[in-house]
C-alpha cells in the first residue's frame, strides 16, 4: 500500500515514520523545501523520543521525503492530511492549510483516492474538505471518485512513538464500508485483533478528539483548583490526590497539581471547541472555566514566588529547571515557563535556565534577545541563585544532590511547580521548600 502524508510537522512525521516502520510505502511531503532537504539529510526538525531512529532506519527504503506534492498524491492510494491547525486570535482553528491541501488534491487526482483528515479539526471540516475537492474537480470537468475519512490522532508528546505503535484505540470516521476496510488494512500491523478499532460517523470522529482533550484538560484544571483551595485551608493536595485517585471512577491520571497545562493540543483544542460552541449558540460554561483556571494557575504560582520576597526581586537570581511544557519533548508552545520567565524579567529579576532538550528552541524561537543566562547543566544555573524553580519534571531533575544544591545557592529556596520533591524532607536538609497545593 502506498500512502502520502501531507505535512512534516509533529503529527505528520510520527505518522509517516511509524507506518514506514511496519513496511508501508510512505512519502511525507511538505511545502517547506528547506525542511525536506534537511529531512533527506537525516536532520529531524523536532525532538521526539525514538523518532530520529525510526526515520534513519527507514529513510529511502519505505520512507521518503519530497516537496513534489502533486506527484506524491497521484501515486498514492491513501492521502493523509496532517498539516497544522494553529489557534487564531478568536480561539478558532486556522484551517487555511487544510483547505489549501484540499484544493491541491482536487486539482491533482485522476483516479480513486481516500483522503483522510488526521489534523485536529473542528466538527464538519472533513465534509468541507470533500466539498472543496468536488469543486476543483468540477472546474477541471473531471469525474473522479474519492472518499473522505476522519482519523484523529491521540499522541502524547514524549511518548508518541509508543502511542502510535501500541494504540489504545484507533478511531475512524467514514461513510462507506470499503473505507473502513481499507483503513483497517492500513492499521492492521499495529494490532492482531480489531478490538481497538473504533468506527463511527465522521462528525462523531472529529468530535471525539476535542472531547478527549477537553476532558483531560478539565481534570488538570480541577486538581489545580483543589490545590489552590488546599493552600488556603491548610490541607495537603498530595494527600487529597491519593484519596480521590484511589476511586476507580476517578483514577490517578491527569490529577497531578502543577503550574497548568501547556503545549499546543490542550489550549488549542479547548479554545476551538469553546469557539465552535459559541458559534452554534451554546454557552460552554464548564469548558470556559477550565480555560480560565489554567490561565490563572501560572499567575497564582508566580504570585506566591513574588510574595515570598514582598514583590522586591530586583537583583535576585532565579534558576529555572525545565522549559518545555512537558518532559521528553523540546516543545515550548504555550509552556508555563514562558509566562513565568517573562514575569521575572519584567519585575527586574535575573534568570538562569536549563532544560535537557528545549534550550535551542528557547533561545532561537521564544526568548530571542532577552537577558537570560542559558546553562550547560542543572547545577551550573543554580550557582549563586537565590531561588530554584522547577517547572518541568524531567527525569534528571528527580533526585538531585541536595547538599550540592544548597552549597551552590545564595539561599536554599525551592519552589516546586510539580511537587516532585515532596518525599525528600527538604526542611531537614536545610531548604525553604514550597509546593503547589500545600500551605
Amino acid at each position: 500500500m502506498k500512502i502520502t502524508v501531507i505535512g512534516c510537522g509533529y503529527v505528520g512525521l510520527v505518522t509517516g515514520a511509524c507506518f514506514a516502520e511496519m513496511g508501508t510505502d510512505v512519502t511525507c511531503v511538505d511545502v517547506d523545501e528547506e525542511k525536506i532537504v534537511g529531512l533527506n539529510k537525516g536532520e529531524v526538525p523536532i525532538y521526539e523520543s525514538g523518532l530520529k531512529e525510526l526515520i534513519d532506519n527507514n529513510a529511502n527504503k519505505t520512507l521518503f521525503f519530497s516537496s513534489e506534492i502533486e506527484k506524491s498524491v497521484r501515486n498514492s492510494e491513501i492521502i493523509i492530511i496532517a498539516v497544522g491547525t494553529p489557534m487564531l486570535k478568536n480561539g478558532d482553528a486556522d484551517l487555511g492549510s487544510v483547505f489549501n491541501v484540499a484544493n491541491l488534491i482536487g486539482k491533482t487526482i485522476s483516479d480513486y483516492k481516500i483522503i483522510v483528515t488526521k489534523s485536529t479539526v473542528p466538527v464538519g471540516t472533513t465534509f468541507k474538505v470533500r466539498d472543496i475537492i468536488k469543486e476543483e474537480l468540477i472546474k477541471r470537468n473531471k469525474e473522479v471518485s474519492f472518499d473522505v475519512a476522519s482519523n484523529p490522532e491521540f499522541l502524547k508528546e514524549g511518548a508518541a512513538i509508543d502511542d502510535f505503535m501500541k494504540p489504545d484505540r484507533i478511531v475512524i470516521g467514514a461513510e462507506k464500508e470499503n473505507v473502513f476496510l481499507k483503513m483497517k488494512e492500513l492499521y492492521n500491523p499495529f494490532f492482531r485483533s480489531h478490538d481497538r478499532f473504533i468506527t463511527m460517523d465522521i462528525l462523531s470522529s472529529e468530535m471525539t478528539k476535542y472531547a478527549a482533550n477537553s476532558l483531560l484538560a478539565t481534570k488538570i484544571s480541577f486538581i489545580n483548583e483543589i490545590a489552590n483551595i488546599c493552600e488556603k485551608v491548610g490541607a495537603d493536595v498530595n494527600k487529597v490526590r491519593v484519596g480521590i485517585g484511589s476511586d476507580s471512577r476517578i483514577g490517578y491520571d491527569f490529577i497531578y497539581p502543577g503550574v497548568g497545562y501547556g503545549g499546543v493540543c490542550f489550549p488549542k483544542d479547548l479554545s476551538a471547541l469553546v469557539h465552535l460552541s459559541n458559534e452554534i449558540g451554546y454557552s460552554p460554561n464548564l469548558l470556559s472555566s477550565v480555560q480560565k483556571v489554567n490561565e490563572n494557575q501560572k499567575k497564582h504560582f508566580i504570585e506566591r514566588v513574588f510574595k515570598r520576597f514582598d514583590h522586591k526581586i530586583n537583583d535576585l537570581t532565579f534558576a529555572i529547571w525545565g522549559l518545555s511544557f512537558k518532559p521528553k519533548t523540546d516543545d515550548m508552545r504555550e509552556a508555563p515557563s514562558i509566562f513565568i520567565v517573562n514575569k521575572i524579567l519584567e519585575k527586574g529579576g535575573k534568570v538562569k535556565v536549563y532544560d535537557p532538550k528545549a534550550m535551542n528552541v528557547a533561545k532561537e524561537k521564544v526568548f530571542g534577545e532577552k537577558d537570560i543566562y542559558y546553562g550547560n547543566d542543572k547545577y551550573e544555573v543554580v550557582e549563586k541563585a537565590d531561588v530554584l524553580i522547577l517547572l518541568t519534571e524531567w527525569k534528571e531533575f528527580r533526585f538531585p544532590d541536595f547538599d550540592k544544591l544548597r552549597n551552590k545557592m545564595n539561599s536554599p529556596i525551592i519552589f516546586d511547580g510539580r511537587n516532585q520533591y515532596k518525599s525528600f524532607d527538604l526542611d531537614e536538609k536545610g531548604f525553604e521548600y514550597y509546593q503547589v497545593g500545600v500551605k
